[in-house]
């Protein structure tokens, strides 16, 4: 998620590469940086790491699984000036109260949570701000969020309903991606040309949900009876996804990937 965020902000050209400081405890992972040409990449955070990034920069992003970030915390917290520095956490689960009181009095957090898609421009990114942060800091991580797709501020509470939507939905969608193709195939549609004719199609529904360009949002299920005539080839297929349970397929597994962010805190 770090790398789908660093590359977005490059792609949008809100960040310069060379204003980029990393911390990566893999030494294969480092080396991989340094070959797309980052230059400021620094060891473990545990190690030195988090001396770097805070003495070299501003704002902060912890992409750090929450199982692992404590440590990661308590080795930052030295070198945090709460005047100078802004930290945002990408880490599921772990609460702007968790961070503060690692962090220490008056450092200014924000918690978001993000997507990869944020890497070609179409993230759907969602952030709660801590205690401590201002206006200001709202702003910048609005502009920097926004620059990489949507950016929604919201209460903290619902930041794990937010992980269930749109953190782990791109799986889902490539999932119903992939077994749209797999139809196709079945229907003796070469591979390539299933493939992308399901990865366009989902991404066309979507900017008529979006409704790019035009007055807002239009419902779902408004679009869905437009494209389904009576007795037709669609209503049929609507009705077999119905046999199936998509509908609460797909809502169980927002609400385990929400109750799995809880838990992971």
């Amino acid at each position: 998620m770090s790398g789908a965020l660093v590359g977005g902000f490059l792609s949008a050209g809100t960040v310069e590469q060379s204003n980029v400081y990393a911390s990566v405890r893999s030494p294969e992972r480092q080396q991989a940086l340094r070959e797309k040409g980052f230059t400021n990449v620094y060891g473990d955070a545990l190690h030195g790491g988090a001396r770097e990034v805070a003495a070299k920069s501003d704002i902060i992003f912890l992409g750090i699984k929450p199982q692992m970030i404590q440590p990661v915390l308590h080795a930052l917290a030295p070198h945090l000036d709460p005047e100078r520095h802004l930290v945002v956490s990408i880490a599921a689960g772990i609460t702007l109260s968790d961070l503060e009181e690692s962090l220490g009095h008056g450092v200014r957090v924000v918690r978001v949570m993000p997507n990869t898609p944020s890497l070609v421009g179409s993230g759907a990114s969602a952030y709660a701000l801590g205690s401590y942060a201002n206006d200001a800091d709202c702003a910048m991580v609005s502009r920097l969020l926004s620059s990489v797709g949507l950016a929604i501020k919201v209460q903290e509470k619902m930041i794990s309903g937010v992980t269930g939507v749109s953190g782990s939905g791109p799986a889902y969608v490539y999932m119903a991606i992939e077994a749209m193709a797999d139809g196709g195939v079945k229907c003796g549609l070469p591979r390539e040309t299933a493939l992308m004719l399901a990865a366009q199609t989902v991404k066309g529904a979507a900017d008529m949900v979006l409704n790019a360009g035009g007055d807002g949002l239009v419902h779902p299920g408004v679009l869905k009876d437009e494209v389904a005539s009576p007795a037709g080839a669609t209503i049929e297929a609507i009705a077999e996804l119905e046999a199936a349970g998509m509908r609460s397929a797909f809502i169980r597994a927002v609400v385990a990937s929400s109750r799995r962010s809880d838990e992971l805190a």
